[in-house]
């Protein structure tokens, strides 16, 4: 940014927490703390009075609580949002948060008055930096339709036989794209899904919880030893390393191990070994190099190889690298992409 400071706003009820985080985000160079606020209300009129960088939010606040303090700032003044907060338990706000479309999700590290946030110092201050990158135009909420509870499970998910794997990599700022792709895409395809993307741990359960009860598919978080089946969404933290195998029955099975530099380089390899040409690799918005590798051991099986748009990305970085290293068979906007996997699959 031309070595101007970046210009973050804090809004947080708890005073001890906007001291806190202050103190850390001042503690760089690079940032600086240009406002604070105690409630989504006073928030959003600090968003439009000063126009910061980036924001901190707290999603447990009188007045007006973070949620509705996202829908009006991403509607009334857009500004990129990283969430701080205790509540990641709660899949009705982690979810909702990501769906609206905040940038992060970053937990508190031990409930709301937290004595040990400053353990987390280094992680808030590279998602702020990180947050400066949006493109914050291609940031849009996703709407859900409401299942059809009397829906038979065979007309939502077709038990099919399964044949093929989509293999999906993202990381920051991934779950708002993911949670719209899976919404349009059709869970009778004879597929499985598994995702690798930036997401805390400490979240992953309550967002899964919560996604299950929007989408066709069914949703689960990836577990070891877990025989994959069709019609079934697999979500792991890139924390994580998750590997696709095969047990001694021949069945297609996810491996957990602890973390990898490249986990979606070790994600889309290990499915191309497995599932071979009926694997299709993914890459959406995010930033890093990792999974360019991976593509091209998707190719080498005769798979196919999806790429997000730089034009629709949040953060182009992820799918430009795998772009300029040739291993993308195809390039498509995001709402081409649940059509150029059903072309693919025939």
């Amino acid at each position: 940014m031309d070595n101007e400071k970046i210009r973050v706003l804090v809004v947080d009820d708890a005073a001890f927490m906007v001291k806190a985080v202050s103190e850390i985000l001042e503690s760089d160079p690079m940032l600086e703390v240009v406002g604070t606020a105690k409630n989504g209300l006073e928030g959003l009129a600090k968003v439009k009075e000063l126009r910061p960088d980036v924001i901190t939010l707290d999603m447990d606040m009188p007045v007006m609580d973070g949620i509705r303090a996202v829908r009006h700032i991403m509607i009334e003044a857009p500004v990129p949002i990283v969430v701080l907060s205790s509540l990641y338990n709660d899949g009705s706000i982690t979810f909702e948060a990501l769906r609206l479309g905040v940038v992060d999700f970053v937990p508190k590290p031990s409930g709301a008055v937290s004595r040990d946030i400053h353990s987390a110092s280094r992680k808030i201050i590279d998602r702020i930096k990180i947050a400066t990158a949006v493109n914050i135009e291609n940031i849009r909420r996703v709407r859900l339709s409401k299942l059809d509870v009397e829906q038979s499970l065979s007309q939502r998910y077709g038990f099919q036989d399964l044949e093929s794997i989509i293999a999906i990599g993202t990381t920051i700022s991934g779950p708002n794209t993911f949670i719209r792709l899976l919404s349009n895409l059709s869970p009778q395809l004879p597929a499985t899904t598994v995702i690798v993307m930036d997401i805390a741990s400490q979240i992953l359960e309550s967002f899964v919880r919560k996604f299950d009860e929007h989408t066709d598919w069914k949703i689960e978080i990836a577990r070891g030893g877990t025989v994959m089946e069709q019609g079934t969404c697999y979500i792991a933290s890139n924390e994580n390393a998750v590997t696709i195998a095969t047990n001694g029955d021949g069945e297609a099975i996810i491996e957990v191990s602890e973390g990898v530099e490249k986990p979606l380089d070790l994600l889309f390899s290990s499915a191309a070994k497995v599932f071979k040409r009926n694997t299709i690799g993914l890459l959406l918005t995010g930033v890093g190099n990792d999974g360019a590798v991976g593509f091209a051991k998707i190719k080498e099986k005769d798979g196919a190889t999806i790429a997000q748009s730089t034009n629709t990305c949040v953060y182009p970085n992820l799918t430009q690298h795998a772009v300029d290293q040739g291993t993308v068979d195809y390039l498509v906007e995001e709402n081409e992409i649940v059509g150029q996997i059903e072309t693919i699959m025939g």
